[in-house]
């Protein structure tokens, strides 16, 4: 990384802008940013810190006041920092968050703060990012250096690397966890805690589990009195192997138990079989003999009901003979019925026809049916009358619709006359509407392609927006790329470190005794060194080929980003700055100014139409002008027709209608005289014909009788029976008979047995069937109360052993995971007290001291050496990150408190120098082109002042630039490239080269 410019304004102690050309410095390599004290030199430091991170490390705990106080309200406070690394040239320019004059109702107002990052692209400055936290994100992949790595290894800050020299293992240990990211190996600490936990909760449980089982098997062995001799009273004492064994010796007993229980059940269930069957044999003697004793009553009772079914069985015979004369006196019945109906009917008749009032010199049915001939004649002559008379509203209807015909046409011919007086007014109107109509519509086409830049533009920014997300989940991937990058660079280098750790070894293994050593040509091998961790050149082979493919993913994620970012710049120009909802806004009021010149399209169409069929209307009126005259015409010729109708068909009808209201009251009159003499002789012949019939079925009966047994109709009337009453009486008949059968032959059955007369007592059979079968029950709940124990107790038994036999697995491999927990968290047998995270550290803190001893060895011509210490540290505190200096003229070790002023800035600078180095092949091996020491070099003296410059002056190769802080004369003696910096007359402060 190397800075190319920076521009300060209204920040620190400077008001004005301030303009710092680093690219000037690049051939001297090394330049001096002087001043006297509090004019600000540090403040460069702090803007460089500021424009690339947004924060300044001294302020962080106080005061944030980076806008200066010299500024007016209306100045601006801003850092602009070009600078480069492997991925381009960029440039930030940052404002910090400030309070101003509000610009309405006075008092102040902040102002927030603003960021913005630039990539130098095809001779031009191109935007990549605008808001703070894609800044950020963007910076992180640029820069590849946290702010504590950047401070660490580039703006060596007052007071900051000497902080380092002389901190304790606690304090370090925090610096060196930020700088490389070692919480992880906390967090595999607490993870292994948490695992130990949880192992030792699991095992405590199991145990519990095994000692409750075997608690519950002994109560149970106790309840049951199971134990042996002498065994009682050492329940739940001995080991758990020794308790199990009492347990199973208890088992055996119950199981003996168990078969002395089925043994008694098997034979209380033979002696209760034995009893039930006696009990049977008795039960089935009683129930024959109460059926013997039955039976003998139900035959008695049987012969006592003989003289009822002999009367019954006469019954029924005579029933039977009178069935046949049933027929005959039914008919008879009928005929007389019949005749008497038809009597009355003639009766009734021949008063509704003395009602009628009409003169006949006889009345038969012949001269009756004449009379209705003749008048059924004369009424059809009276019904061409009746219509006409019927038809008379009907034909005043027409009467009048002919008359509202006619006065219809005449109001069209007036309508006629008035529309074509108002059609030259409508006309213009029409033209009117056409004219405006159409200068409205000659406005859509530009109206149309207004809209579609609307649309254009409305696309563009939802597009811009879905970017926007792309872009986010194109730098987060391009984050996990580059994190997955540095485990694999951090991967390579490890192995490398071992292999070459591991080259004495490998060389030593290949040693033959007598043959020349190929490193020193010795013989003799004394003492060769061992190959304990064998790395092979395939193995940093295949790391390196992980490393590529990482590097790989992380440029591909890095030009998905670059890709994103432009298509969003040209999709931005589209937008023009639009957002979505502006976009979508303007697209809807185009829309609606487009939709209004469609719809004046659409009217002047209509009114173009309108103004046509208006032209045609007042042609077409002249002729329906013309029609309605002649329908008036025809409408007044058809009104004088039907009048002559109406007169006519009145005279006919006063004619037909008589001296009745109405032709057809008079027709209804006579039609009644009609149908009343017409029922009279259909009444008259019908009684002729019944009373024959009377005759016939009387004299049919009479010869019936004579070939029964019956004297006359009534005795064989008495004699009928209904059917269902002759069914009942051969149903009791024929029961009667198979119930008698049945019971004789069931009695004889029962007495052929010889059954005792007494009655049959089951006491003593039911008493002995109950004792069995008690003594069966108790046998069975006796045998099953053992086998329940035997069960119980031996899953206990089993369960208690399989969870004793998984305990001992599980106590082997929870001892293995808590020495593992206790070793990783520094308890226990960790003799040094170091967590793992500290043992990490302190092999990283090993080669900050092995590179910090190869320029600290010149610093201080041989004397001094740097030294990592894990010795234990007093009452408990944090240790394994210690650092002490052996000294070579005493052969002895001194804690760093102990050094001089000068000899603390010379180890200081050396142990910063290779701190810098390390951080800087962790973060990737990135170069460092430009490097700021802001440090007391005042307290030097002259010579390790020359020494202290000879390091810094080495500090050069490869074109790095090196900036030093200082107002040490003799600096600015010998180094002619300087920054001044001075306060002016208003206090502010100024750059000068």
């Amino acid at each position: 990384m190397r800075l190319h410019r920076l521009e300060i304004e209204g920040f620190g102690p400077f008001l004005d802008r301030q303009i710092v050309d680093f690219d000037r410095f690049a051939d001297d390599g090394i330049f001096l940013i002087a001043g006297r004290t509090g004019a600000g030199k540090s403040s460069i430091l702090d803007a460089v810190c500021f424009g690339l991170y947004g924060g300044v490390p001294r302020y962080e705990s106080g005061d944030k006041r980076l806008r200066s106080d010299h500024c007016a309200p209306d100045d601006i406070s801003e850092v602009v920092i070009e600078f480069s690394t492997t991925a381009g040239r960029f440039r930030v320019t940052r404002s910090p968050e400030y309070l101003r004059p509000a610009k309405r109702g006075g008092g102040m107002t902040k102002q927030a703060s603003a960021v913005a990052l630039e990539e130098w692209v095809d001779e031009t400055w191109v935007g990549i990012a605008a808001r703070a936290v894609d800044v950020a994100g963007e910076l992180d992949m640029i820069l590849q250096l946290s702010r504590e790595q950047f401070l660490q290894v580039i703006l060596l800050a007052q007071n900051r690397f000497a902080r380092f020299l002389l901190a304790d293992s606690k304090e370090r240990q925090s610096l060196l966890r930020r700088l490389f990211a070692t919480e992880r190996f906390e967090d595999v600490q607490a993870r292994f805690d948490e695992r130990r936990r949880s192992a030792e909760y699991l095992l405590e449980g199991r145990l519990a589990a095994v000692n409750a089982g075997l608690q519950q098997a002994e109560r149970m062995v106790t309840s049951t009195q199971l134990w042996g001799e002498h065994e009682l009273d050492q329940v739940s004492s001995g080991t758990t192997e020794e308790r199990l064994e009492k347990l199973r010796a208890a088992l055996e007993r119950a199981q003996y138990h168990l078969e002395r229980r089925d043994a008694e059940g098997a034979e209380a269930e033979t002696r209760l079989t034995a009893a039930d069957a006696a009990l049977t044999t008795a039960r089935e003697e009683q129930n024959a003999q109460q059926n013997r004793d039955a039976a003998r009553v139900a035959m008695q009772q049987l012969d006592a009901q003989q003289p009822e079914i002999a009367a019954a069985r006469t019954t029924l015979q005579r029933a039977r003979a009178a069935e046949a004369l049933r027929g005959t006196i039914s008919a008879a019945d009928r005929a007389a019925s019949d005749r008497e109906k038809a009597e009355v009917a003639a009766c009734a008749a021949r008063e509704a026809w003395a009602a009628a009032e009409v003169e006949l010199e006889e009345v038969t049915a012949e001269t009756l049916e004449v009379w209705a001939e003749q008048r059924t004649s004369q009424s059809g002559e009276w019904k061409r009358a009746a219509e006409l008379e019927q038809n008379a509203p009907n034909l005043a209807a027409q009467k009048t619709d002919a008359e509202t015909q006619a006065v219809a046409a005449s109001e069209l011919v007036d309508a006629r006359d008035a529309e074509r007086a108002e059609l030259p007014a409508r006309i213009a109107e029409l033209i009117a509407q056409r004219d405006t109509a159409r200068r409205s519509a000659d406005r859509a086409d530009d109206l149309d392609r207004a809209m579609s830049a609307a649309v254009a533009r409305r696309d563009a920014a939802v597009k811009a927006e879905r970017l926007r997300e792309d872009l986010k989940q194109a730098e987060r991937s391009l984050v996990d790329a580059s994190s997955a990058l540095d485990d694999a660079q951090l991967a390579l280098t490890q192995l490398r470190r071992r292999r070459l750790d591991g080259f004495a070894g490998e060389l030593a293994a290949a040693l033959v005794p007598g043959e020349a050593c190929s490193v020193c040509g010795a013989t003799e091998h004394p003492a060769p060194a061992e190959h304990s961790d064998p790395i092979s050149q395939d193995d940093v082979a295949t790391a390196e080929a992980a490393r590529d493919v990482a590097a790989k993913g992380d440029r591909e994620a890095l030009d998905r980003v670059t890709e994103l970012k432009r298509e969003l710049a040209v999709v931005d120009t589209v937008t023009e700055g639009r957002t979505a909802v502006v976009a979508e806004d303007e697209l809807t009021a185009a829309t609606a100014l487009c939709a209004e010149a469609q719809v004046a399209v659409g009217t002047l169409a209509d009114a173009e139409q309108a103004l046509r069929e208006t032209t045609a209307r007042s042609a077409q009126l002249e002729k329906d002008r013309a029609e309605a005259a002649a329908a008036l015409a025809q409408a007044r010729e058809a009104l004088a027709l039907i009048a002559q109708r109406s007169t006519e068909a009145e005279a006919a009808v006063a004619d037909a209608r008589g001296p009745f209201g109405s032709v057809a009251e008079r027709i209804a009159a006579v039609t009644a005289h009609v149908g009343t003499a017409r029922a009279l002789a259909d009444a008259l012949e019908e009684s002729a014909r019944r009373t024959t019939t009377h005759a016939e079925a009387v004299a049919e009966q009479e010869l019936a009788l004579d070939a029964s047994d019956f004297d006359d109709v009534t005795a064989a009337r008495q004699a009928l029976l209904p059917a269902a009453e002759q069914q009942e009486l051969d149903s009791r008949i024929t029961s009667h008979t198979v119930q008698r059968e049945k019971q004789r032959e069931l009695l004889l059955a029962l007495e052929m047995r010889a059954l005792p007369e007494a009655p049959i007592d089951l006491g003593g059979p039911e008493d002995a069937a109950r004792a069995a079968r008690t003594a069966w029950t108790a046998a069975l709940d006796a045998a099953a109360r053992a086998k329940t124990t035997v069960e119980q107790l031996g899953e206990l038994i089993e369960s208690a052993a399989v969870e004793y036999a998984a305990s001992a697995e599980q106590q082997a491999d929870f001892a293995v995971l808590k020495s593992l927990a206790d070793t990783i968290a520094g308890r226990s047998g960790n003799t040094h007290k170091m967590t793992l995270e500290t043992f990490v550290l302190a092999a990283e803190l090993e080669e900050i001291v092995a590179a910090a001893n190869r320029r600290l060895s010149d610093m201080s011509t041989g004397r001094y050496q740097l030294q990592h210490s894990d010795a234990l540290a007093a009452r408990g505190a944090a240790s394994g990150l210690g650092i002490v200096v052996f000294d070579a003229f005493t052969g002895q070790t001194r804690p760093a408190q102990s050094l001089s002023g000068g000899e603390t800035f010379l180890s200081s600078l050396a142990l910063a120098l290779g701190l810098a180095e390390v951080v800087t092949a962790r973060a990737g091996g990135i170069q460092l082109d430009t490097l700021f020491i802001d440090e007391g070099f005042g307290s030097l003296d002259g010579d390790t002042l020359d020494v202290a410059m000879r390091t810094l002056d080495e500090l050069r190769s490869g074109g790095r630039t090196v900036g030093i802080i200082s107002h040490v004369e003799s600096m600015q003696e010998q180094i002619p490239a300087q920054l001044l910096v001075e306060q002016t007359d208003s206090g502010a402060s100024r750059i000068r080269v």
